[in-house]
């Protein structure tokens, strides 16, 4: 469903099945620098190609077909992460709730002010971004911990769990200065910086002791 882009320009996809409006809403991102990308419908956003950059969705409540709350939980159910931002003309105390508890990022009635749904977008961008960056972040964590050797992940997994290099040696039944030799090369490979770090990295990981 994405495809790469060569630049990071983040981009606003609306789904609404009124075309002045996607038109006016297309005309409004660019004026102040952003790509948008328009659908009448939420399958035909389903079958396209998105490019895998930062965004966000505008998605109108009603639609033709499923509507937008279950286009929701459609992309939740389909690992589809993408911050939502709700519109509509018909809106209720219920429906806000259920798709603010649902993950919405805003909920804004029609008609709204311009700079609302600016506002409501940037911060929207900014979530998926910073969600982009931490996710880049655990898949490098995951690949530096691959890095290392099945004794030095289960030195790890004891050093997170509090133990001291005595009592590592007696656990796995290795010499004092082997799982100090280890738990050197671990760091190294892991780049912590300290035993916090390291403990940190491990906690992120969700690496832990197996109690014998």
């Amino acid at each position: 469903m994405t495809k790469e882009a060569p630049e990071l320009q983040p981009v606003v996809f609306v789904i609404d099945d009124d075309p002045s409006l996607r038109n006016a809403l297309t005309n409004l991102f660019r004026s102040v620098g952003l790509e948008a990308e328009t659908f009448g419908s939420a399958p035909e956003f389903l079958q396209s190609e998105l490019p895998d950059v930062p965004s966000c969705l505008v998605l109108d409540i009603r639609l033709p077909g499923p509507s937008g709350l279950d286009f929701q939980s459609t992309l939740v159910q389909e690992n589809i992460h993408i911050p939502i931002i709700f519109m509509t003309g018909h809106g209720d105390i219920p429906m806000t709730v259920r798709a603010l508890k649902a993950g919405a990022v805003d909920f804004l009635t029609k008609p709204f002010r311009d700079q609302d749904m600016l506002d409501a977008v940037s911060k929207a961008i900014e979530h998926d971004r910073k969600r982009r960056e931490d996710h880049k972040a655990m898949l490098d964590l995951r690949a530096l911990f691959d890095s290392l050797t099945p004794r030095e992940q289960e030195v790890l997994a004891l050093v997170a769990g509090g133990l001291l290099n005595k009592q590592i040696a007696a656990e796995i039944g290795l010499a004092e200065i082997t799982v100090k030799i280890h738990r050197g090369h671990l760091m190294k490979k892991m780049g912590a910086r300290s035993l916090a770090d390291l403990v940190r990295m491990a906690e992120i990981l969700g690496v832990r002791r197996t109690k014998p």
